[in-house]
């Protein structure tokens, strides 16, 4: 059994040192759309690397559409071309971890949509999802403790109430790594966090009253306060 201890930077350079291999392994071999790749096992042994390490390889693969993982069945090749998947291979090899802003920025074109979205399609147990974590930052920030990770819990559960999956999941991806960052620059200070009380209050209020456009202005009214030294970082 291997046992390894990576640091996060470690961790990229063989998962994508995995991706490269499988790309090498289906080029070789000419696998075709549908077909079959070898188990976790045996690309584990074959690599030199855990299976861990694989599964992971694997499923940032499919997460591209390169591979289709079936349960009790394997991995297989997706329904792309050859050239089509090298070129895409490569890009998700040069891809590099966003920055702070970057990450920022992104989160602030999601949410700007799924809190309009929200307002529109929230069901009653959306409603209470919200609450709950409404209520739950708030308890924090009153008590003077650290609520980066409820103040997030908040915005993940707009982005649920969307209804859009694929926003909800984008949302998912990211908030690790900007919790990481908040806690990294202690962006938020005391002060924004008692202003963020009232701004999650507002915000809650117009997707409860079915708002859109005034769910959306909150959002953007909220994000000018509570970012703005995050651009300095």
């Amino acid at each position: 059994m291997k046992i390894e201890i990576l640091t996060k930077t470690d961790n990229l350079n063989v998962q994508n040192t995995i991706i490269s291999k499988i790309g090498d392994l289906i080029n070789q071999k000419n696998l075709e759309p549908g077909d079959k790749l070898p188990s976790e096992r045996m690309l584990s042994e074959k690599f030199g690397v855990t299976r861990s390490n694989v599964r992971e390889a694997i499923q940032k693969l499919e997460f591209y559409g390169l591979l289709n993982s079936i349960p009790q069945s394997g991995t297989f090749v997706a329904n792309i071309g050859v050239i089509a998947m090298n070129g895409m291979i490569e890009d998700i090899l040069r891809l590099e971890d966003p920055d702070f802003k970057s990450l920022v920025e992104t989160r602030i074109l999601l949410e700007l949509k799924t809190v309009r979205l929200a307002a529109i399609r929230r069901t009653e147990e959306d409603l209470e999802k919200l609450k709950e974590a409404l209520d739950a930052y708030t308890k924090k920030v009153l008590d003077g403790e650290d609520a980066v990770q409820e103040d997030l819990l908040f915005h993940l559960a707009i982005a649920k109430a969307s209804g859009n999956s694929t926003m909800n999941t984008f949302m998912l991806i990211i908030t690790p790594e900007i919790i990481t960052n908040f806690e990294k620059y202690h962006v938020c200070d005391k002060g924004l966090a008692q202003r963020g009380i009232i701004e999650h209050e507002e915000i809650f209020d117009a997707i409860k009253r079915q708002k859109p456009q005034l769910a959306k202005a909150k959002m953007k009214e909220h994000f000018s306060v509570l970012y703005q030294y995050c651009y300095n970082v």
